[in-house]
């Protein structure tokens, strides 16, 4: 309270909100693009912040990174094509909601749960930043090895109505995540003696081509012209409908809380373990995938949870928690500043603007995302003769504009035939790109982990915080096989 004014006159400044007010719109308009993510809008962002002060650059690059968070949701509800990886989890029933005349409803679902999710992360980020940031520390490769274990029985909740299918296509997104080096001994896997896979499959023309390109195939392959909807006319959430969804929302942001503070996980593991624990516990689990509005309420809040929680390890020990927040490093560090304890040791004041900073972009992001709903729900009104040209040539743009490579773009098509053979054959897409996200992280750690002991099993049962994964995933799984026996005994009744 004694810091209070020199805060307010840092941070109320017209610089400031200007710079909070750009930096969210930029995000959503990038991250509704499919193939530009906020990763890249916060880089390239990056050299206009230079000459600006310490706190509006930084604000700057918050904003986009928020707004990024929202944004993809956009394109994932309205034309089943993820504008960011983590809104991968939001077209599981965004999409169904728009196809059923709801997509209004999905939208707006999806922008009061982002909102919801952000603002729990900020109070988590100014109340319990060095806390969490401390238990975060003590996580090694064990518990994070536990940790991949506990995400990974969450494929079994997003296999739709077969395990076994569910399970194939998790087993087929592992094996290609092993394509490119060994991250241990260097040597070639499975890239066919072709550079450009030495690097691992890249994960945007994967993502574009797994679920935008089969959409385009289905139209052109499909004997019946599909019904031309004005998706964005129907009912739109009500009070009572999101009073319903706040326990969801509030679970979901606290998963996306937990899963942020811990550096290297990212918001698309926050998204499915937060779809996951939504379906376990709903009363409508059956309709989930089919167009439930708990589903798209728990990926926004599971992925918007973590951004604030991001800047928990960076603000308070120096330890970037995902790739966005290593470039914000980069900016503390521009303007000579050095995140960790020495930091709010030396400059409280601005440490406390930034909290203010970061609090107004929740708000500002209500705003622009309304904004951004009336006028990109447009593109949902257009005829598909017209519109998927388009969304083909963004696709084509996105995949190109990763790495400058007409290789990603093969790469893109290959797994869009790959996508629509799963619609076809009754196998999700989800449980495929879990595979893929999680796969590496698996194998890293648990190699990581039998280096780090010499052969010792002993290190994975080592502290609380593994046991706690122990038991976590152990529960999930007996949950898992419970529910699937019973799913199987009501089909043979």
């Amino acid at each position: 309270m004694e810091n209070f004014s020199e805060v307010m006159a840092l941070f109320l400044s017209v610089d400031n909100f200007l710079a909070i007010a750009v930096g969210v719109i930029v995000g959503v308009v990038v991250g509704a693009i499919p193939g530009l993510t906020a990763t890249m809008a916060v880089a390239l962002a990056l050299p206009f912040t230079f000459s600006m002060e310490p706190v509006t650059a930084i604000l700057l690059l918050v904003g986009i990174y928020k707004g990024g968070m929202y944004g993809g949701s956009i394109t994932a509800i309205l034309i089943r094509t993820p504008g960011s990886p983590a809104s991968a989890c939001t077209l599981l029933d965004g999409y169904p909601m728009a196809q059923q005349g709801k997509a209004k409803k999905a939208l707006k679902t999806a922008l009061y749960s982002s909102v919801v999710a952000d603002m729990i992360s900020n109070v988590a980020l100014i109340f319990f930043a060095s806390y969490l940031a401390k238990i975060a520390l003590n996580f090694g490769p064990p518990e994070y090895f536990w940790l991949i274990c506990f995400s990974l029985t969450i494929i079994v909740s997003v296999s739709g109505d077969s395990v076994i299918k569910g399970l194939i296509g998790a087993s087929l997104g592992i094996i290609v995540s092993t394509v490119g080096l060994d991250a241990v001994y260097g040597t070639q896997r499975l890239t066919f003696d072709d550079y450009n896979l030495m690097d691992r499959v890249s994960f945007i023309p994967l993502l574009i081509g797994l679920f935008a390109i089969p959409e385009v195939i289905e139209f052109y392959t499909s004997k019946v012209a599909p019904h031309i909807r004005t998706a964005v006319s129907g009912a739109s959430l009500t009070w009572k409908e999101f009073k319903g969804l706040l326990k969801t929302i509030v679970r979901g942001s606290l998963i996306g809380v937990i899963i942020g503070a811990i550096p290297g996980t990212g918001a698309t593991s926050a998204a499915f373990i937060s779809y996951s624990e939504a379906k376990r516990t709903s009363p409508r689990k059956a309709n989930f995938g089919k167009g439930e509005i708990e589903g798209v309420a728990a990926a926004e809040s599971g992925n918007n949870g973590v951004a604030g929680a991001t800047l928990i390890p960076l603000l308070s020990l120096g330890i970037p928690g995902d790739v966005i927040t290593a470039i914000i490093l980069g900016a503390f560090m521009i303007h000579g500043l050095t995140p960790g304890p020495v930091l709010f040791q030396e400059n409280l004041t601005l440490v406390y603007a930034l909290f203010c900073g970061i609090m107004v972009s929740s708000f500002v992001l209500v705003f622009v995302g309304n904004a951004a709903i009336r006028y990109f729900s447009i593109i949902a009104d257009i005829p598909k003769t017209i519109l998927l040209p388009i969304v083909l040539m963004f696709c084509i743009y996105g995949a190109y504009a990763v790495n400058n490579s007409t290789f990603d773009i093969g790469l893109m098509l290959v797994f869009g035939i790959m996508g629509f053979i799963f619609n076809r054959t009754g196998i999700a897409a989800a449980p495929f790109l879990i595979g893929f996200i999680l796969g590496p992280m698996f194998e890293d750690n648990l190699r990581r982990t039998i280096l780090i002991s010499k052969g010792d099993l002993s290190i994975f049962v080592r502290g609380p915080i593994t046991w706690v994964f122990i038991l976590l995933t152990v529960a999930s799984l007996l949950f898992a096989i419970r529910r699937y026996w019973m799913s199987r005994k009501e089909a043979m009744a």
